[in-house]
């Protein structure tokens, strides 16, 4: 049933668990990032950065819901991940679980409660931001299978490869160990489909 105050609905609560766990993956995913560059993957670390990105906008949302509670201190408990391995396909595949977990059932839950307490604009915040923490999963579980499998920077067809840094196309099984152009390391290579602001 709709609750008189924000101030005394479980609502406020989620949000500020919401805010602490997406402002905690943003870092997590900060460090991963930082992880990848030391181990010179550098797709894995853009795709990382990016991520991270998108956690600070949805910290934002939940952060703005507060807005009421300025000046106040909300108690809350809850329990959030701790990923600290050196390799990237754990760190990966942690991050895949983490996602998926935000995804469903957390979000969802979330969003249930804010709307019987008839806060319907929070409520579909938690919906459309589960919605993207899916699609988070997914990048994550796309890349950790192509570090599976050894096809990060190799494929089974002729296939086209861009370096990330200058943009050169190169075409062939597996990205070129150096960019021709730029002289920039494999690790720069994705493939032309998955290049950001490509079709």
């Amino acid at each position: 049933m709709p609750v008189e105050n924000f101030k005394s609905s479980r609502t406020k609560d989620n949000l500020l668990r919401a805010f602490a766990g997406e402002s905690q993956a943003r870092n997590r995913y900060t460090f991963a990032q930082m992880q990848a560059r030391e181990s010179r993957v550098h797709v894995i670390e853009e795709v990382f950065r990016f991520t991270a990105d998108q956690e600070k906008a949805h910290a934002k949302v939940f952060y703005d819901f507060l807005s009421e509670m300025n000046g106040q201190e909300i108690q809350i408990d809850g329990s959030y991940p701790v990923n600290t391995d050196k390799n990237l396909l754990p760190l990966l595949r942690a991050s895949v679980h983490n996602e998926f977990n935000e995804y469903d059932p957390v979000y969802p839950e979330f969003a249930k409660i804010a709307r019987e307490e008839g806060f319907f604009n929070i409520s579909e915040a938690f919906r459309l931001i589960a919605a993207v923490e899916k699609t988070h999963g997914e990048r994550f579980e796309y890349y950790a299978g192509l570090i599976e499998n050894n096809q990060l920077f190799e494929s089974q067809s002729e296939t086209e490869w861009m370096c990330l840094n200058c943009g050169h196309i190169y075409t062939g099984k597996e990205a070129p160990k150096f960019c021709p152009v730029c002289g920039y390391i494999q690790s720069y290579f994705i493939r032309r489909e998955l290049a950001p602001f490509t079709k």
